[in-house]
């Protein structure tokens, strides 16, 4: 599905990132691993920031987490995307973080600790990409209400 009038680019494949998008096509949220000290980044890059091997392979990781941090996007607007656009800063459980859109949420719902989920949607171009949303039944009593909007 392509979106008319969106202003959202199409995906840039690169050797360093390719089995990512592939891995988010088959539902699968991968995350690069250095193969010389097992340190594991996200986003994909060329080298170890640890230390600086071109060597890599990667590992499933869990699609658990908690939210370390947000926004609310009000504009410019795109066709692509539902108003007012949460955007999520996410802890994943395997020690990486990721940043992905929440599905539509009631932005007070959100705090700071919270436990999130990922799963994979369709988005402006036909492709696959990873979402968040809130787990069900998580405590908000159990964290700090913080928050950037």
């Amino acid at each position: 599905m392509t979106i008319p009038g969106t202003a959202v680019p199409h995906l840039v494949r690169t050797h360093d990132n390719v089995f990512w998008f592939d891995g988010a096509a088959e539902g699968r949220l991968l995350v690069q691993r250095c193969t010389d000290c097992e340190t594991l980044r996200h986003p994909p890059a060329p080298s170890c920031p640890r230390c600086r091997s071109f060597d890599w392979d990667s590992v499933e990781s869990s699609r658990q987490g908690t939210l370390h941090s947000w926004t609310v996007v009000h504009h410019p607007q795109d066709p692509a995307f539902t108003y007012p656009l949460l955007v999520g800063l996410v802890d994943l459980d395997t020690g990486t973080r990721l940043v992905a859109d929440f599905e539509p949420t009631d932005h007070d719902a959100l705090a700071v600790g919270c436990p999130v989920e990922v799963y994979f949607a369709e988005h402006a171009h036909g492709e696959i990409l990873p979402r968040l949303r809130l787990r069900p039944g998580h405590g908000e009593s159990d964290v700090t209400q913080q928050g950037v909007s």
